[in-house]
């Protein structure tokens, strides 16, 4: 309102008192626009920690498929010291056979002696083997998981698409749409969350 008493109403105040009202241009649309809203806000909510959800999984896959690597290097290393152990072996059988019958027993006692620390040997490395196998296949799960989250927050991104051409169209079946594909991605996160 001026100092001299006139107020002018201009197109967009009407509009913006309609909006407040519930109207927005058109009376019999308000509880529409307050679903569509309220839908919105929420099914933007839940796509926000989907998403962070599907970021952590796949940070995980990766600090997984990366112990795996650290695993299968320390278990090729510990093959490589196998390998090594064998050649020992291999040379002290030489020895043997071409020694004097007074140097053999020491050449058969080292030959002994590097057959048991390969089977010592060994185990280790099929034990590094396994846990390289087990980070491999926690990292496979993290990556399905990761990608449940990223089909859900997608399956959520066309609600609220659904949601915004709703509004614009007032077309009430638009708005049956997008109440359907958010309820479609809320179960996939569902799944998921259950690591399904």
């Amino acid at each position: 309102m001026s100092e001299h008493g006139f107020h002018v109403h201009g197109p967009h105040d009407h509009e913006l008192e309609h909006a407040i009202q519930g109207g927005h241009g058109d009376h019999g649309n308000g509880g529409m626009i307050n679903q569509i809203a309220m839908f919105t806000a929420i099914i933007a909510t839940v796509g926000a920690i989907f998403s962070y959800m599907g970021g952590a999984t796949q940070a995980n896959a990766g600090l997984y498929k990366n112990n795996a690597a650290l695993k299968k290097a320390e278990a090729s290393n510990q093959w490589n010291y196998f390998q090594a152990k064998s050649t020992k072996q291999a040379l002290a059988e030489l020895a043997r056979d071409l020694s004097l019958d007074t140097a053999k027993p020491a050449y058969q006692a080292k030959m002994d002696r590097y057959e048991k620390e390969k089977g010592e040997i060994k185990v280790v490395a099929e034990k590094l083997e396994g846990e390289a196998t087990e980070w491999d296949h926690r990292s496979d799960e993290q990556m399905h998981q990761h990608h449940r989250w990223a089909q859900a927050t997608t399956v959520l991104q066309v609600a609220i698409a659904l949601a915004a051409i709703a509004l614009l169209t007032k077309k009430k079946w638009l708005e049956y749409a997008m109440f359907g594909v958010g309820g479609v991605g809320v179960v996939v996160g569902a799944l998921a969350s259950f690591h399904i």
